[in-house]
């Protein structure tokens, strides 16, 4: 039985995707009213150059991206040309470093290529588009600005964000340029809207106040309902972030990271991790996940094969796929 009209959504709910969503059921609605006209609705995902490749903590929202459009939406990857000029101040103790215009356009060029080993870019209806908000950020006026954006922001509901709060509960030092950070979030969300009709926005949970940051600034100021959907944090059973492997992280970008230490990876998931893994990060279809996550005991290795060889073959094609499964064997 669904759960939902929508296919996205219910696609979400059974792999493991679903965190939290500004309306569930007015996001519900217009992704199924998008279904049945045969219009692709609209979402981003965004991520701030900071790095020159994604790794697989990226991965979640990444798939989300994937699902939705295999479900026939378009999806919008923004690279943040600008924001990463300031440093979004969630989940962080202090200020980023600055980085030089050209260590941000080599990382723009690197998150071009982790992209598009999820999503198909190009010209057709629901083929993804890159955009970066350095170009319509570099030229705005900081007092039309204020006087445009800010004067739909509470400085005591900014306080209470997460990002925010937990930094000054700390005691820790948050520059007044980082506490603009979720006023360009949110101007980034009702630009990509304007530009592209985009009403989704689509992240992991640690952006929540960023997003909704978005939806009420779209609310107030253009009187349209955004819609923001987070995933969980994915763990593992001893409770620290997927992605990490023994303190480097495990990168998408060929060029960062061997395709048999990306097969590795996940071929060495605890068995308690094999069903999440294979609904998050394979295409493989349910009935399949769930005959896999079944198998007992030295039988679960088999699962474990399989699931390494879907992940790399999704993020390095079957080819080093299949090469990494056979240097492994060996």
């Amino acid at each position: 039985m669904s759960n939902f009209k929508s296919e996205f959504l219910n696609i979400m709910l059974e792999r493991g995707f679903y965190n939290q969503c500004t309306n569930e059921s007015g996001f519900d609605q217009y992704l199924y009213d998008c279904e049945q006209k045969g219009v692709p609705a609209v979402g981003y995902l965004g991520s701030d150059p900071t790095g020159d490749s994604l790794h697989v903590g990226h991965i979640v929202p990444l798939m989300m991206m994937r699902w939705f459009q295999k479900c026939g939406h378009k999806p919008l990857t923004l690279v943040g040309g600008a924001t990463a000029r300031i440093g979004d101040p969630s989940g962080k103790d202090k200020l980023r470093p600055f980085l030089s215009e050209e260590t941000l356009s080599h990382n723009i060029e690197g998150l071009k290529k982790s992209f598009g080993k999820f999503l198909k870019f190009g010209n057709g209806q629901n083929d993804a588009v890159m955009v970066d908000n350095w170009d319509w950020f570099k030229d705005v006026n900081y007092l039309a600005f204020l006087r445009d954006i800010g004067t739909y922001y509470s400085v005591n509901r900014m306080l209470t964000m997460e990002s925010v709060k937990t930094r000054l509960e700390r005691e820790q030092p948050m520059s007044f340029l980082e506490f603009n950070y979720m006023l360009l979030q949110g101007y980034d969300f009702c630009e990509l809207y304007q530009k592209y009709g985009c009403r989704a926005q689509i992240a992991g949970s640690d952006q929540w106040g960023n997003i909704t940051s978005g939806t009420e600034l779209g609310r107030r100021k253009y009187d349209v309902e955004l819609f923001g959907f987070t995933s969980p944090i994915i763990t593992d059973s001893a409770g620290k972030k997927m992605g990490k492997s023994e303190g480097n992280a495990v990168w998408i970008n060929d060029e960062k990271l061997p395709a048999y230490d990306y097969y590795q990876y996940f071929r060495n998931i605890g068995d308690s991790e094999v069903g999440k893994c294979l609904r998050i990060y394979t295409d493989l279809p349910i009935n399949e996940i769930r005959r896999l996550e079944a198998l007992k005991d030295q039988e679960i290795n088999e699962a474990k094969k399989i699931l390494a060889f879907e992940a790399t073959k999704i993020c390095r094609g079957p080819g080093e796929a299949q090469a990494a499964q056979e240097t492994a064997v060996k």
